[in-house]
């Protein structure tokens, strides 16, 4: 018979075997399979720090950075003095645009090893990001008091160099071969002119705006509709698209459902030719809000620094502004419903309640409009907390009961990256869809869409991989401390 202390030597020897399997899955990008492994090596051996912070950064990975402050900060339990687990902690923090905790994680790191260059360096950058959160902090004007940008800009006054050879809007309309030679500039990674680009984003603001919180969409028996996820800046992979699928028009509409940008380096391209689609056609075009249609995602992930690289502050202004215009779910039919995020942490919320919400602001950390944004499906029944840290996950009975009490038969919702493009939970009820294939360069996961056609509504899944694009790394115009994490 094994003694009690045999059999912990036997379990720490089995966890380390453990270990080196899941360092392996995440050396490969398998970054699911290698969180299920150091589970199992935790299981085993749950006071192994190391353990703990290797899963927070495999967290990290899959952009679950609630999950993540939770392992880290598990491992800091375990054992102050290991500064990984600061390390791995304060990153997540960062992730989550909480700059002020990861500070604190990163001088705990500083204190630790103060002799390490790199902690030093961190540390620098963290201190420069927090003082100048603070600038800003001190600076705004209240949301009340902003006046609008847009009503400032006249685009018609910007003159036309005679020497641009880009695309030209001809007066007021966005016309099909605009957009054919504007997509064809982006190809080549050239820019648009800015009279036509702030023309684009205005005349999609007017439409936007006047579009109610929930939009209900009909299609006609026999006619087909397409719902696409998160693009994510990849530009070239939504040219795929449109190659595999048709352009959007009145005969072929699309609706795309929030996260257009950030991380994938050409996020202007897409959002300038989504918009540029919805001002030649408005009916052949669908936009939803997505949790990084907003300011704090866009400083971190690369979309502010991309639009004042390529264009300029004002349109950094005029684009959060936009995207405060975004619808927040889309109804079709009466028997689909199309969220980016999911569903509540609450029974009984109906539709009528959802096309109420007062969205023209900057997401808030917490009710409706937040958790439309940023939760997430579980297997488990009831509710959870979220692996992000924001919003919450709910189980197939919360989707059911949703489901029921609206009168609807299906929830398509994205936000979260799939290897197959989409995945099929809640007893088929809900369908989460994701259109960025190869998500960073790095997941290896294929893409997808889904077609409806009426009146059956059955959701036809058609899949995609990731085609070659210019040699521009995502996350290029990121928030500089935030690249030296990934």
């Amino acid at each position: 018979m094994t003694s009690m202390g045999e059999t912990a030597v036997l379990d720490a020897e089995r966890a380390e075997e453990i270990k080196l399997l899941a360092n392996e899955a995440f050396k490969a990008n398998k970054f699911s399979q290698a969180i299920e492994l150091y589970g199992q090596a935790i299981e085993l051996n749950g006071l192994n720090a190391v353990y703990w912070a290797n899963r927070a950064f495999a967290h990290t990975k899959l952009e679950e950075y609630g999950s993540a402050v939770q392992d880290a900060t598990k491992a800091i339990e375990i054992d102050p003095k290991y500064s990984k687990g600061y390390y791995r902690r304060g990153a997540a923090y960062l992730a989550m645009g909480k700059f002020k905790e990861a500070l604190k994680d990163f001088q705990q790191v500083k204190r630790i090893s103060p002799n390490d260059p790199d902690a030093t360096k961190k540390l620098k950058e963290c201190e420069k990001a927090v003082q100048k959160l603070r600038f800003e902090e001190a600076i705004a004007v209240h949301e009340s008091e902003k006046r609008s940008i847009a009503d400032a800009i006249d685009f018609r006054s910007i003159d036309v160099e005679p020497q641009y050879i880009g695309a030209r809007i001809e007066g007021e309309t966005v016309t099909l071969d605009f957009l054919k030679k504007m997509m064809d500039d982006f190809k080549n990674q050239k820019c648009l002119h800015k009279r036509y680009a702030y023309q684009i984003v205005l005349q999609t603001r007017e439409m936007l705006r006047a579009m109610p919180s929930l939009v209900d969409i009909t299609v006609s028996d026999g006619d087909h509709f397409t719902v696409c996820g998160d693009v994510h800046g990849q530009y070239f992979d939504l040219l795929n698209i449109f190659e595999i699928n048709g352009f959007p028009s009145q005969e072929n509409p699309y609706l795309f459902n929030g996260d257009f940008v950030d991380r994938g380096s050409f996020s202007l391209e897409v959002i300038l030719t989504l918009f540029a689609f919805k001002c030649m056609c408005p009916s052949a075009i669908y936009l939803a809000r997505g949790n990084h249609e907003s300011k704090s995602m866009n400083k971190i992930y690369g979309f502010e620094g991309e639009v004042r690289s390529k264009l300029s502050d004002t349109f950094v202004e005029l684009f959060a502004e936009v995207f405060c215009c975004l619808p927040l779910a889309h109804v079709i039919n009466n028997k689909v419903f199309v969220v980016h995020g999911g569903l509540f942490s609450v029974d009984g919320v109906k539709l009528s309640q959802i096309r109420e919400i007062d969205r023209f602001c900057e997401p808030p950390e917490e009710g409706l409009m937040c958790e439309l944004l940023w939760s997430d499906p579980q297997p488990q029944l009831g509710r959870g907390p979220s692996k992000r840290g924001v919003g919450l996950s709910f189980g197939a009975d919360v989707t059911k009961r949703f489901l029921q009490e609206n009168n609807l038969d299906l929830v398509v919702r994205s936000h979260e990256v799939k290897d197959e493009g989409y995945e099929i939970e809640h007893d088929g009820k809900l369908i989460t869809v994701f259109s960025a294939p190869n998500y960073c360069d790095q997941m290896g996961n294929k893409g997808a869409f889904i077609r409806f056609k009426a009146p059956e509504l059955k959701p036809d899944i058609v899949t995609f991989s990731a085609v070659p694009h210019p040699d521009v790394k995502p996350m290029a115009y990121a928030n500089n401390f935030l690249r030296m994490f990934s």
